[in-house]
């Protein structure tokens, strides 16, 4: 994801890196998906910390823009918060199929529309509505988009020279060319790391386990970013932020300069992943989608807008599991 790449350019710091930050501002796609949401937004509870919603399309056209509706949709949504203090990072991965309210359009008021699978919002309405309706169904303020298409996974993962990344079993993708992949840990260049993480009608909890696969895949991409190789070699740092530049689209507040500030101590072992609770699948309507636990999802996402997320993990989250 962009964030990845802010993430990098915060470890290098400098009035050199600086000035490299003003260019990648400069070449970075820009949305504006707050223009059109005219009211009732949840308020901004605690200075300094931040909501990020990661986005990664599932396009099949990778011109087609963000912010045009029924040509996209998203088969990756995070929601990113970053604490005040800026030590950690916590990324809440909302299944695409989750079954949620959503506006009439991002100008509506929260409870005009119809309930849906998520991912419909981006096809309702594009970015300006999938923020509407994340903001309505999470009660959190979104500050920054980020949004990258599959495309660009495999130009970011091939500019670190791959990932190294966890076969829990062996499975054979249900994707031309057909690749198997091999229970162990595996190199995977940019075309097969997007393959494995886009896998899930193998694994018994389906879905989940893409989500799972995506979320070490981030880690790995951070820690491989982090890594002393990529940042010693000019030429392979270049080439990794042109790649996240090339493949982004940002709101039109995202500054590169300010999140490489802010962000300049996490790492990957400062993140923790957390998928939105939920009751698991079920048939609505004829079609299988996955259900919220309200309760839950409630206390979690009312702990991300107080900035308390370390005391919701500790308390939920189970032993050994606090970093994905």
């Amino acid at each position: 994801m962009a964030g990845i790449a802010v993430l990098v350019l915060a470890l290098l710091g400098g009035i050199g890196a600086w000035l490299y930050a003003r260019n990648l501002d400069s070449d970075l796609a820009r949305t504006d998906p707050f223009a059109e949401i005219t009211g009732g937004r949840p308020a901004k509870t605690v200075d300094g910390a931040l909501n990020i919603l990661l986005v990664g399309s599932d396009s099949r056209d990778p011109d087609a823009p963000v912010d045009t509706k029924s040509q996209w949709r998203a088969d990756t949504i995070i929601v990113m918060h970053i604490p005040a203090d800026h030590q950690e990072a916590y990324l809440v991965s909302i299944p695409r199929d989750l079954y949620v309210p959503i506006p009439q359009s991002a100008g509506a008021d929260c409870g005009s529309g119809q309930r849906a699978k998520i991912n419909a919002a981006f096809a309702f309405g594009g970015l300006p509505l999938a923020v509407r309706t994340v903001e309505c169904f999470t009660d959190v303020r979104i500050d920054h988009v980020m949004a990258i298409d599959f495309a660009g996974f495999k130009q970011v993962t091939d500019a670190l020279g791959g990932v190294d990344l966890k076969v829990e079993r062996t499975i054979t993708s249900i994707h031309k060319p057909y690749r198997t992949f091999t229970k162990g840990t595996n190199h995977m260049d940019g075309a097969e790391a997007l393959d494995w993480i886009r896998q899930r009608k193998q694994f018994p909890d389906g879905d989940f386990a893409r989500m799972r696969h995506q979320q070490e895949f981030l880690r790995a991409l951070l820690d491989k970013a982090a890594s002393t190789g990529t940042l010693a070699n000019p030429k392979k740092l270049n080439d990794f932020l042109q790649s996240v530049t090339a493949a982004a689209t940002v709101d039109e507040g995202f500054s590169v300069t300010d999140m490489a500030l802010q962000f300049r101590n996490l790492r990957g072992q400062n993140l923790t992943f957390v998928t939105s609770p939920n009751s698991g699948s079920q048939t609505i309507n004829d079609e299988s989608v996955v259900v919220s636990d309200r309760e839950k999802a409630l206390a979690m996402y009312r702990a991300m807008s107080a900035d308390t997320m370390a005391d919701w993990v500790k308390a939920n989250q189970p032993k050994g599991t606090e970093g994905g």
